[in-house]
């Protein structure tokens, strides 16, 4: 495992959840951050949290503009860049036949396009580094629902965005070998301890909750977003020239399914 102190890691939907548990893992290993968020009053916390030396930026993730500017300002203030957290994603539940077009945008742009915007607009700095040397990587943050069923109901788009980031993720690998550069995809299951459920449409998530029911007795629980980040660092540590291509993290405690 290499060292990440001093490393420069740019985490997109850095504020809260996998991204800020993510960043507090990789602050404690020494790492220099770049949280890219939504909500400013979300990234001043995390800044609060995490002390000096972390750089934020309140935008879009689904304008390419706005990131490319705020991985330039990150690459000037740093010096360089030496990994990405493709983190940021959503979710808007609701059975295919009530989806709206803005749901469908927003889940397609910020999961799916936002993602890969992000890898392109990262690239040459990756490039720059790694010609000098230094292990670089991007980690692209998946779900368990782009490959399992099991999940959660009513969520078809967002495991379908998820899915396509995976099947891009691959792609994207063999094309950044020739500048040894790392990709690796981590597909994270649910984790009790983010707000993930809390910012869904109530009205929307209850039918949603009893088609989950319906798919059987039992679910899973005991990890949470801390686990999480672990898979991300441990990724992130492989030495130069070894990559993990795919990392899934799942619950393993059964428990049945609360009753709606």
């Amino acid at each position: 495992m290499e060292s990440l102190k001093d490393k420069v890691i740019v985490i997109t939907g850095g504020s809260k959840g996998f991204g800020l548990a993510c960043a507090q893992v990789l602050k404690d290993q020494g790492a220099k951050l770049s949280l890219l968020a939504r909500s400013e009053a979300g990234l001043q916390e995390a800044k609060k949290l995490l002390g000096s030396d972390v750089l934020t930026f309140s935008l879009d993730i689904g304008n390419s503009k706005q990131i490319d500017e705020a991985f330039k300002t990150t690459c000037v203030h740093f010096g360089h860049i030496d990994h990405l957290v493709n983190n940021a994603g959503l979710a808007q539940i609701g059975s295919s036949d009530e989806l709206s077009d803005e749901a469908l945008a927003l889940q397609i742009n910020t999961n799916l396009v936002g993602s890969i915007a992000s890898c392109r607009s990262i690239i040459p700095y990756l490039r720059e580094t790694s010609s000098k040397g230094n292990n670089c990587r991007i980690i692209n943050v998946s779900s368990a629902s782009a490959y399992h069923f099991d999940e959660m109901a009513h969520m078809s788009i967002y495991a379908a965005t998820k899915a396509a980031l995976e099947r891009y993720s691959r792609d994207l690998r063999k094309e950044l070998e020739v500048d040894n550069i790392g990709v690796s995809i981590v597909r994270p299951g649910s984790a009790m301890d983010t707000d993930f459920a809390n910012k869904l449409n109530f009205d929307k998530l209850s039918p949603a909750l009893h088609a989950w029911q319906n798919q059987g007795p039992y679910c899973y629980d005991g990890m949470t977003a801390a686990h999480v980040a672990e898979a991300i660092h441990f990724c992130l540590a492989m030495p130069r020239g070894v990559s993990i291509d795919l990392l899934e993290i799942r619950p393993n405690h059964r428990t049945k399914k609360p009753i709606f």
